[in-house]
């Protein structure tokens, strides 16, 4: 894409208010991208636990769950997986052994990761967790 098509685009992109993108303090952006180490934690090898966290994340987020896969690991009973929303996605990893997750949490459009945060510390319990957020496709202006 030429820059003049590539801003033509742009231009065209922030008319749309259908597209999920966000403003807020002076930025428009797709989303956040929280990235989220928990340590110390409870039932990172009950995988229903899990998929019920996940959902419930999603829920009090105000996102749209579309779909949701997790795997449970032999012998160490890690779990691996994905939720899939309308709006982007939660997915975690699990080390049982360490008593440690690695989630990451990508959203746009009107949704609260934190919020989804905030579920996650109370249904794992961390002794330690640690946040970075990231902000997607921000369009220059």
């Amino acid at each position: 894409m030429t820059q003049q098509t590539w801003q033509h685009y742009i231009d065209n992109e922030k008319q749309s208010s259908d597209d999920l993108f966000i403003t807020e303090d002076g930025k428009t952006f797709a989303g956040r991208h929280l990235i989220i180490d928990l340590w110390g934690c409870q039932q990172l090898d009950h995988l229903s636990f899990i998929e019920r966290t996940l959902c419930d994340a999603a829920k009090v987020a105000g996102a749209t769950l579309l779909h949701i896969h997790l795997h449970h690991f032999t012998p160490n009973g890690g779990v691996s997986g994905v939720a899939v929303l309308a709006e982007s996605h939660i997915s975690i990893h699990t080390w049982p052994e360490r008593g440690y997750a690695a989630l990451d949490i990508f959203m746009c459009g009107n949704t609260q990761p934190k919020k989804a945060v905030e579920l996650l510390k109370q249904k794992f319990q961390p002794q330690r967790i640690e946040i970075s957020t990231h902000l997607r496709g921000i369009i220059k202006e």
